[in-house]
């Protein structure tokens, strides 16, 4: 790191890093019922898209972790009507606020730099060509319907369609406006991003500057690690711009790493309601492994890849956040109209009434009227989270 930074003259406890991450991430106060789903994308600034679903798919968990039963239906149409948000690269595939596109014009040039990604064109022009006069043509379409995602090889094997598209989505002249079952759905840039913001004047150091200042937002406060992972940037590419994006430098009791804060989030104590509920693996609150160890104590990781055998929590183990900690976790399934917990840990046996309540909650949301635990870290455990449902 560079060594021109301004030394921290404020030194936050343990405890006070963990209130400003949490109220950073809409986990501690009121609930923003008013801004809703798009609120808390804005306040989150990237929401994880992942194929696995269990409860739901992550997209839908996060914004339910924060604002409770919010319709399924009614998170999608937030997330995709009016303009409102692109898909993109950022922490790994996420939904944007469409207010950030002009900040990933840094991404979309190294891209098209580079000349390809993951697949080479055999004929890009012709290929690209034919991608954008269909979608001129036809309007927002899946790869599908522009001629096919694969090439009928092995599953990885895309056709020259999907790659033409893929490319022109990566450089910007197509853009993500929604998921169709799954599918992308892609539009002309141009047409789908608002004029307003329709443009790549931003230089790679502006855009690199107002992504660093968002993400010590999103996190409240965090390491020069924690912030330049949240999109995904290179640590010199932090320390390029850190000095004049507005955060502040701070000292972390029990943080080994230097850190930086918003300074909006100094402004004022974290307090107010703790929410309880399961998160998902990929909600934001939680994504990074090391930083989720130092802020609460706790390690975590999604065992989906993991062969069965060697699974010690479960395919989609979900954190329990109760009391502003993590306090357990458990793996979810659904049989018919009951929610199973196939695998669950508590930290404390205190745990067992905030572990049973979020349970409780999650079925509810997704329409299941029973729970049933079927195995726990040990029959005291299950017991005591059962006795709790029962109770409800």
């Amino acid at each position: 790191m560079t060594s021109s930074l301004p030394q921290p003259t404020l030194s936050l406890s343990a405890d006070e890093a963990r209130r400003i991450a949490l109220r950073a991430q809409g986990f501690l106060g009121a609930p923003d019922r008013r801004g809703g789903v798009r609120g808390v994308l804005r306040d989150l600034g990237a929401v994880q898209l992942d194929t696995i679903s269990v409860l739901a798919r992550s997209h839908e968990l996060i914004p339910y972790a924060r604002l409770g039963a919010v319709g399924r239906e009614a998170v999608e149409k937030a997330y995709w009507s009016q303009s409102h948000a692109f898909e993109y690269w950022s922490h790994a595939a996420c939904i944007l606020p469409i207010e950030e596109w002009p900040h990933f014009a840094f991404r979309r040039r190294s891209r098209r730099a580079r000349g390809h990604r993951w697949h080479v064109l055999r004929d890009k022009e012709r290929s690209t060509k034919t991608v954008l006069d269909r979608l001129t043509a036809d309007g927002p379409l899946t790869s599908s319907e522009l001629g096919g995602a694969k090439n009928g090889g092995e599953w990885f094997e895309w056709s020259e369609t999907k790659i033409a598209v893929e490319w022109l989505l990566d450089t910007g002249e197509v853009v993500c406006t929604e998921r169709r079952g799954w599918k992308r759905v892609y539009d002309l840039a141009d047409r789908a991003v608002p004029d307003a913001l329709f443009h790549d004047d931003l230089d790679d150091r502006e855009c690199l500057r107002r992504l660093v200042a968002l993400a010590g937002r999103s996190l409240g406060v965090g390491t020069r690690a924690d912030i330049a992972d949240y999109h995904r940037l290179k640590g010199d590419q932090f320390d390029a711009v850190v000095a004049d994006s507005g955060l502040v430098p701070v000292t972390v009791e029990g943080w080994t790493k230097p850190a930086w804060a918003d300074p909006q989030a100094l402004a004022s104590a974290p307090r107010g309601r703790h929410r309880t509920t399961l998160l998902s693996p990929f909600d934001s609150l939680v994504w990074d492994r090391p930083r989720t160890e130092r802020v609460f104590g706790f390690t975590h990781r999604l065992e989906a890849y993991v062969p069965k055998p060697k699974r010690i929590h479960g395919y989609f183990a979900m954190p329990l956040l109760a009391g502003g900690l993590l306090q357990g976790r458990v793996d979810p399934g659904r049989e018919g109209t009951t929610l199973v917990a196939r695998q669950l840990s508590l930290t404390t046996p205190k745990a067992a009434p905030a572990m049973a309540l979020a349970l409780r909650e999650a079925a509810e949301w997704v329409g299941c009227d029973a729970v049933r635990v079927e195995r726990a870290s040990s029959p005291a455990e299950a017991a005591a989270v059962t006795a709790e449902l029962d109770a409800l």
